[in-house]
């Protein structure tokens, strides 16, 4: 399936755009099913589109029941909640300590705890919670980031072979600063019904062309290698981002 793109001037009318779409898609997916099942990215990009949606939320300008929505994590580095680094510590500070959900539909990755360890009970939570097929949890949408080196979740390109591992999650490494992250594998985030990509900035505008155009370069990174079986993908990039395309 060919990914849809959609570029804006601003990361921030980017993010803008985006919570203004969750709400209409949650909205709509909500008429046929009782529960969506979401996994959230890491990183920079995201937090300006949790504080679009907590202030939507705030100002009562978009409306979504958040009891009927379980959020988990595409990875996470291995730090504790209150570290800096914690993607979910970001997202609670910008987004879950600001709306009306349920504690328990909130899933982190626990990951201060031993990695190995945490990979089987998050794996098993997932199967637990989330419907699955053939053993492999479906999400209803999967948000990513893209790094400038093609890693995406915590996929990098020096452990490719976790796209197609069998196993629901790995332990990473990050190559440079060799801090461990525990991550979805590309097996969970191909059999999501939906997959958005974020990017923003001029350093991700090679990474962006090789994907988007398709070019075989992309085959030997992470991000190029996100292809949904039966979902759909899309992008939303700033202008920067997309410069090349």
């Amino acid at each position: 399936m060919e990914p849809e793109l959609r570029i804006f001037t601003q990361p921030e009318i980017m993010a803008d755009s985006l919570a203004e779409e969750f709400y209409r898609y949650v909205n709509h997916q909500f008429l046929t099913k009782n529960t969506l099942y979401i996994a959230l990215s890491g990183g920079q990009t995201p937090l300006f589109f949790f504080k679009n949606l907590s202030d939507f939320d705030q100002q009562k300008k978009n409306k979504v029941d958040w009891k009927r929505i379980h959020f988990f994590w595409g990875d996470e580095r291995c730090v504790p909640p209150s570290h800096d680094e914690s993607n979910f510590g970001s997202a609670h500070n910008v987004l879950f300590s600001k709306i009306n959900i349920p504690e328990g539909n909130i899933h982190r990755i626990e990951a201060e705890n031993d990695p190995a360890g945490e990979v089987e009970r998050y794996s098993q939570l997932m199967l637990q919670l989330v419907p699955s097929v053939g053993g492999v949890p479906v999400f209803d949408w999967i948000f990513l980031g893209v790094g400038e080196d093609g890693h995406t979740a915590s996929i990098f390109p020096d452990q490719i072979e976790a796209i197609t591992s069998t196993k629901l999650c790995k332990v990473t490494t990050h190559p440079e600063t060799k801090q461990k992250r525990i991550t979805l594998t590309g097996t969970v985030i191909n059999m999501a019904r939906r997959i958005t990509f974020m990017a923003t900035g001029t350093e991700k505008q090679e990474i962006v062309r090789q994907i988007i155009n398709n070019e075989p370069a992309a085959k030997k990174i992470p991000a190029g290698r996100i292809i949904p079986k039966n979902g759909k993908i899309d992008w939303y990039l700033d202008s920067k981002a997309a410069e090349l395309i």
